[in-house]
């Protein structure tokens, strides 16, 4: 379970108030690993926690999770054998085609991702995928934005953790699918950013099956006191190699089965 948020230790505290003021001075900030104990992921979810809590209090709302690190290549390059998550607010969702402000982001990356929408609670004492394909009332195509506040992306488990699982901004497709007209780890995904490809993947990069993370998420969100609910979107992780975002960019994420999304930014340099 996660160390209460209430009661945060200094290490942790400084850790909130460094990622926070990033935030709000746009300045990305130093590691905060070592302001914690080396891999104490549960007092970096309860940093993560609090600064989830601030934002409901000022008026956001939580609409939903995302998992990260679902890529093995990825696990092995931060020295992990397992994926992370973070909290989806509504002040993070971009209508698609209207163009995003990259002013709202500070070191923006795009991936392509499946994300699901819940019809019901996942709180059963086992959550597998079948369970999460039970729960589920349709997938849609979505882009995301992730984004650290840690400069130069200087990060290990504990830092993206903490800054909620690097998480920045996101994007869905118009197009509902239900599972059962899906083979999602056969699904193949494109992003081109203007009409150059920048990244292609498919489903199974997502722990192999994209159920198989949601379903390792609803078990650990559960575990630790925030199941997901019905109606949370649930972004399933990148299903190839995130990209680097520009002012002035414009991408398109199509994924097999799901159909598509656009964005594009506007603004100064991030």
């Amino acid at each position: 379970m996660p160390v209460p948020t209430s009661t945060l230790d200094t290490g942790a505290a400084e850790a909130l108030n460094w990622l926070s003021e990033a935030r709000t001075t746009r300045r990305p900030c130093a590691p905060v690993r070592d302001l914690l104990r080396p891999g104490d992921l549960d007092t970096a979810y309860a940093v993560q926690s609090a600064w989830a809590e601030r934002q409901v209090a000022a008026g956001a709302r939580i609409v939903g999770r995302k998992v990260g690190l679902t890529n093995p290549a990825v696990q092995k390059q931060l020295g992990v054998d397992q994926p992370d998550f973070g909290v989806l607010l509504d002040t993070m969702a971009c209508p698609a085609d209207i163009p995003v402000d990259i002013a709202r982001t500070l070191q923006p990356k795009i991936e392509g991702e499946i994300a699901f929408v819940l019809g019901h609670d996942l709180t059963a004492p086992v959550i597998g995928p079948v369970e999460v394909a039970d729960a589920t009332a349709h997938v849609v195509a979505a882009l995301e934005i992730v984004d650290s506040r840690i400069a130069a992306w200087d990060i290990d488990i504990v830092d993206t953790v903490a800054d909620n699982a690097s998480s920045g901004l996101f994007a869905l497709g118009e197009r509902h699918v239900g599972l059962g007209e899906l083979d999602l780890p056969a699904c193949l995904m494109t992003l081109r950013r203007d009409d150059e490809v920048v990244s292609t993947g498919s489903g199974a990069a997502c722990l192999g099956d994209p159920l198989v993370a949601v379903a390792w998420l609803a078990t650990t969100a559960r575990d630790h006191g925030r199941p997901l609910r019905a109606g949370e979107i649930v972004l399933s992780g990148a299903l190839g190699p995130m990209v680097p975002v520009a002012p002035g960019d414009s991408f398109h994420l199509r994924i097999s089965g799901l159909g598509e999304v656009r964005t594009s930014f506007t603004g100064g340099a991030s």
